[in-house]
């Protein structure tokens, strides 16, 4: 069974090859994303500044992302991969911990905003909150908007570029 896409060629339009401004480009579209996700749970709690129709607490999920995007984007796919990083506490091995437990609370974030979303807003609604599913989807744009951007800056990227 391997090998029954080999045959399909898919080619690329000319105005999607980036060359050498593909960092460039990738740097700014993560940096749109992670702006558009802060600026919704900004706009979240301008508006619902009571504690009852958006809890506070629920700005952690986003500080977790934000931390989760540092950490992954800290360490190099070379430094992963042992080829550029041999010195250090850890060395290579510790890279490898440092993106998983990145990874790991990117996807907690993400996890708990889901939870924040359905949990809190759409499934059992407080009466307080007259049904305005805003907020839970405000902090859930956000997580999912800051993971996307760390995908983005991660993947995105060429390190070929840096040497």
């Amino acid at each position: 069974m391997s090998g029954c896409l080999d045959g399909v060629e898919c080619s690329r339009p000319e105005w999607c090859e980036l060359g050498e401004k593909r960092n460039a480009v990738v740097s700014v579209l993560s940096g749109i994303l992670f702006f558009a996700g802060w600026w919704i749970a900004i706009d979240a709690a301008a508006f619902y500044p009571e504690q009852v129709k958006l809890n506070k607490e629920y700005h952690i999920c986003g500080v977790v992302s934000t931390i989760a995007f540092f950490m992954v984007n800290a360490v190099s796919a070379g430094q992963v991969r042992g080829d550029s990083y041999s010195t250090g506490c850890i060395g290579q091995t510790g890279a490898r911990v440092w993106l998983f437990i990145g990874f790991l609370m990117a996807f907690a974030g993400l996890i708990a905003a889901s939870w924040i979303l359905f949990g809190a807003y759409v499934v059992n609604p407080d009466p307080k909150v007259d049904g305005d599913p805003y907020p839970g989807v405000a902090i859930f744009l956000q997580n999912f908007l800051i993971f996307m951007s760390g995908i983005v800056f991660k993947f995105g990227r060429t390190e070929e570029l840096w040497e």
